[in-house]
């Protein structure tokens, strides 16, 4: 087993400390002070060309910065290597998610179901813009791509639990739509604890159900119980995680440490988002839900054009552990965090959907769970996904 050796120091600073990645810094730090500058006059009613024009400007920035918090994610998943680089990438994006959605519900006015509307919106985006576009794209240049079906299963499992734990649940057994103070410290222990059971079994025993695997006549899944398993030979090479670390300590570290420093300025820029949002909602008359729609988008548009890239690339496994981790990262993470917010704050929160709404979540659950058991997935496939995805929108404006 051959390990790459580190690169010089100087150079290593230089590539991580790039131009871009310097760019994007300093403008969320630069956004920053403008925000605490300006704040006692974002305070006061200001004329909605200006609070739209602010708020835009907010929103830019934020995804500005979370993109440089994408790359260095992918950077860091680069070198790790699958399953514990997408990993990486998909807990900074609930961070982040996590983040925008506290500071809106402990905001002004009442946002007792802005989680839920962030979650939802998060489900659709991913199941199906996100995932439908990678398969719409993948399979009109690459034709049938294959799906590591093993891991792609434990994936849809856990997705079909957690959701049916986050929206439906609270409808049955709480008040209002809203888990009761026990019921929803017992489910986010309970989910907590299925989640990092799988993170373990992802990261060690079950790893191989998690990469790619070749496309071909006779091929199985890499672990799979019915076959033998598809040449691998990047997994054959790949270097275990703590020599890894032991050789390029630094380069991970200082991208650790820089993809710190650009999340901070979206914790800050948060807080001054949420308000101007509410009051923007309010004077558009627009649905409540578009509030967690935006914070999706914001969230996740760099990684679902990470993702896209991955598709072109015929990595549609790669695709899978993207768009399935970050749902899965997100119903067991963003949930529990936002119960526990609530119960320590008093603040309410509504999770239980709409019939429209889990109708949709099931179709949407059934056709992922079709597409991820195929042998093959094509673009028809995608094409599926992106209906479902105009449908939920046709839905949040009805």
């Amino acid at each position: 087993m051959m390990t790459q050796s580190p690169a010089p120091r100087s150079t290593l600073v230089r590539t991580v400390l790039s131009r871009d990645a310097l760019i994007r810094l300093g403008l969320g730090w630069l956004a920053v002070a403008a925000a605490m500058l300006l704040a006692p006059l974002l305070a006061e009613p200001i004329p909605s060309t200006v609070l739209a024009l602010v708020l835009a400007g907010i929103v830019a920035i934020i995804v500005v910065a979370a993109g440089g918090v994408v790359a260095q994610a992918e950077a860091l998943a680069r070198r790790l290597g699958d399953p514990y680089g997408t990993l990486v990438l998909t807990l900074s994006i609930v961070v982040i998610e996590v983040v925008l959605i506290a500071a809106v519900m402990l905001g002004p006015g009442e946002h007792a179901t802005i989680a839920r509307d962030s979650v939802m919106a998060v489900s659709m985006i991913i199941l199906n813009l996100a995932l439908g576009l990678c398969l719409l794209v993948g399979g009109l240049k690459h034709g049938a791509l294959a799906l590591n079906r093993m891991g792609t299963s434990s994936y849809l499992m856990l997705l079909v639990a957690l959701s049916a734990l986050a929206f439906a649940l609270p409808i049955t057994i709480g008040r209002d739509g809203a888990y009761l103070p026990a019921q929803a410290l017992v489910t986010g222990v309970l989910t907590v604890a299925v989640y990092a059971f799988f993170l373990w079994r992802q990261m060690t025993a079950q790893a191989g159900e998690f990469r790619e695997v070749e496309l071909g006549l006779g091929t199985r899944p890499a672990g799979s119980a019915d076959g033998p398993a598809a040449s691998d030979p990047a997994a054959e090479e790949r270097t275990p995680l703590r020599e890894t670390f032991a050789v390029h300590r630094a380069e991970l570290l200082l991208r650790s440490a820089l993809l710190v420093a650009t999340v901070l300025p979206i914790v800050l820029l948060s807080h001054h988002m949420a308000g101007l949002l509410d009051d923007g909602l309010a004077r558009l008359g627009a649905p409540v839900a578009l509030g967690g729609v935006l914070i999706a988008m914001i969230v996740f548009t760099p990684e679902t054009l990470t993702a896209v890239r991955a598709a072109l690339t015929g990595e549609v496994q790669r695709v899978a552990n993207l768009c399935h981790g970050a749902l899965v990262s997100t119903l067991a993470l963003t949930i529990p965090t936002v119960l526990v917010i609530g119960l320590l704050t008093g603040t309410p929160v509504v999770l239980g959907e709409s019939p429209a709404n889990l109708l949709l979540l099931a179709v949407t659950l059934a056709v992922t769970a079709l597409s991820g058991s195929a042998p093959r997935v094509t673009a028809v496939h995608g094409a599926v996904h992106l209906l479902l995805f105009a449908v939920y929108v046709m839905v949040l404006f009805s």
